[in-house]
């Protein structure tokens, strides 16, 4: 699948001031990212643009502060791009006002800088009209690469992009190719792998790709929900219970499509020191509390991966953090590595992890963007690309 939306490509920036909407959403630890994966992948926009002779004017949020608040400031981010460009790239007082407005106005082409978090502003989230005015006021041309923010109709995301002659960055355009090929024209066997914590989170994209797909895999707490709809004893593992009846109707009708574990490993505490046993999924203790998939099940995952044409993959299989409840996912993460089809990592904790086991590089595409990879893949419209100029 192509974007349908004009790229940075269709656009004359030579002397014009452009906004960019990136998703500098970076992980921090005492001021410092931790993981700049993120910033890295909007460095092909960014550097298309300074080459081409832009004005640019770079905007991100990050974290979810409450109005301004120093330790969400993208000073980290500011130094880290400076360092990656090879360039000098300020970090302005704030996203908009008098003070940002004029020194966007004594910018020379080729020169770049970075706005202050634009959440410090409550009227991003809430799509205010006279913010997204203000933002726009700034440049001649909008770029959005910020897929991370995609589904989000926020001001620097959606609002801009009605005032602007708006264009998609090709960090978008590289995850909606990936993600849009997987769910039109997928090799085969199409798999998906899904984990993490409530069915309820998933329900749309089991629903979206259980038509498509050859095999769903089903791990991570919410794979205890499922169990629990069979009858069995789960213990004090994680239960959704509100999506009990709905996880008992999909294995109905989903036969042998889906595969659940068949043992797991359990714990009576969370903890980087607990005691854990390895049980069969009809065995597992009242007291105990199910972590990560176990061994056999990992073999069969890992199995059914390796051998796929095209895999998604989108939720860890345990409490991956943690030494004694890595090994499911890890083995999933390793799986993908080895299999020799089109491996997608859809963003969020299991963008997480593939990075953790040291898996990121040998994958096809790992997402950047959590939320918007999973209401891609459950085929909701993203709103911060629907608002792009059509191709």
């Amino acid at each position: 699948m192509s974007l349908d939306k004009r790229t940075v490509r269709d656009a004359d920036v030579r002397g014009k001031r452009v906004l960019v909407r990136c998703d500098f959403n970076v992980p921090l630890e005492n001021g410092e990212i931790t993981d700049d994966r993120r910033i890295v992948e909007a460095l092909p926009t960014i550097r298309l643009l300074l080459d081409q002779g832009a004005i640019v004017i770079l905007a991100s949020h990050l974290g979810r502060p409450k109005g301004i608040s120093p330790e969400f400031s993208l000073a980290p981010v500011a130094r880290r791009l400076s360092q990656l460009l090879d360039l000098e790239v300020p970090l302005l007082p704030d996203a908009i006002g008098a003070t940002v407005e004029a020194r966007v106005r004594s910018m020379k082409p080729g020169e770049v800088v970075l706005l202050e978090n634009v959440r410090f502003h409550p009227e991003e989230e809430a799509n205010n009209p006279a913010f997204a005015r203000s933002l726009a006021s700034l440049a001649d041309i909008y770029v959005n690469d910020a897929f991370g923010t995609a589904h989000r109709a926020h001001a620097s995301t959606e609002g801009v992009a009605r005032l602007l002659p708006a264009y998609a960055g090709f960090l978008i355009e590289k995850e909606i190719e990936f993600l849009g090929r997987a769910l039109e024209t997928p090799g085969r066997p199409f798999v998906a792998v899904l984990g993490g914590a409530k069915v309820k989170d998933k329900i749309a994209v089991i629903d979206s790709l259980l038509p498509k797909v050859d095999r769903l895999l089903i791990g991570g707490g919410m794979a205890f929900t499922f169990l629990k709809s069979q009858g069995l004893e789960i213990g004090r593992s994680l239960l959704d219970e509100g999506s009990l009846s709905y996880a008992a109707s999909v294995l109905s009708s989903a036969g042998s499509k889906i595969l659940l574990p068949e043992d797991v490993v359990v714990a009576r505490e969370l903890s980087e020191t607990a005691a854990t046993e390895i049980v069969k999924v009809e065995a597992i203790p009242p007291d105990a509390i199910g972590a990560d998939i176990g061994p056999r099940s990992a073999a069969q995952f890992a199995k059914v991966v390796r051998q796929a044409g095209t895999v998604v993959w989108n939720g860890p299989m345990g409490v991956f953090e943690m030494k004694p409840f890595e090994a499911g996912t890890r083995a999933v993460a390793r799986a993908l590595a080895e299999c020799s089809g089109t491996t997608i990592v859809g963003g969020g904790d299991s963008a997480a992890a593939i990075e953790l086991f040291g898996f990121a590089d040998k994958v096809s595409h790992v997402s950047t963007g959590g939320g918007a990879s999973l209401e891609f893949l459950e085929g909701k419209e993203l709103p911060g690309i629907a608002a792009l100029q059509n191709a």
